[in-house]
């Protein structure tokens, strides 16, 4: 008898990544940041038809690595307006794979449980200090490693990803402390001329940076 594991759903969702055009599909869609792309945009990205684009999104969307939402692109309602477009952008569920398997998430919501009912001063500026060591590598090295996923929008640095969107959904005052003191501390290590800024928008990470 075959022997399931807990990392088996996961394992199985992001085998689907290991398709070539099919990654490359996922990649772009990521890339478009907080703007959904319709499948026409996503063939001309990648340099395939339509009705391939639209197969491989459909199996990423059904997968669960993306989301589908329709609108219409016209920006038309009524008779005549057409058909509304199927539109794609990454999904907001996590996938972790880990053999052996490992609880991190487990551990770090138990870590920030007690940051809650205990010192949240002390666990900020250890996330500082951990800002510090890996902003020694320079700034934008720093933000991609950690995962923030950053893009310049409208003079400001804005992240497209919070690397613990998990924990933002049980306590997101503590979680998006961490992430500013985080940040912090990569731009007084990197010495970037810049400002971290707390200012929550969907879509985005509750950070962002702005030039001093």
């Amino acid at each position: 008898m075959g022997h399931t594991t807990e990392n088996q759903p996961d394992l199985e969702v992001l085998a689907s990544l290991a398709e070539p055009l099919r990654r490359a599909l996922y990649d772009f869609v990521v890339a478009a940041s907080a703007e959904p792309v319709s499948r026409d945009e996503a063939a001309r990205a990648v340099g395939v038809s339509r009705q391939v684009a639209a197969y491989h999104l459909d199996r990423l969307a059904d997968d669960g690595l993306l989301e589908v939402e329709f609108r219409r692109l016209t920006g038309k309602d009524g008779p005549g307006a057409g058909r509304p477009s199927k539109l794609y952008r990454r999904s907001e569920q996590d996938y972790e794979m880990s053999l052996p398997p490992r609880r991190y998430k487990l551990a770090a919501r138990i870590l920030l449980d007690a940051a809650r009912e205990g010192e949240v001063v002390a666990v900020a500026e250890v996330a500082r200090r951990t800002g510090r060591e890996i902003g020694a590598a320079g700034m934008e090295a720093a933000l991609i490693e950690t995962g923030y996923e950053p893009v310049i929008e409208n003079g400001e640095t804005r992240f497209r990803n919070c690397p613990f969107h998990v924990l933002r959904e049980r306590d997101q005052e503590t979680t998006c402390g961490i992430n500013v003191a985080l940040v912090e501390g990569m731009i007084e290590s990197s010495g970037a001329d810049l400002v971290a800024v707390f200012a929550p928008e969907e879509g985005y990470c509750c950070v962002r940076l702005r030039p001093t």
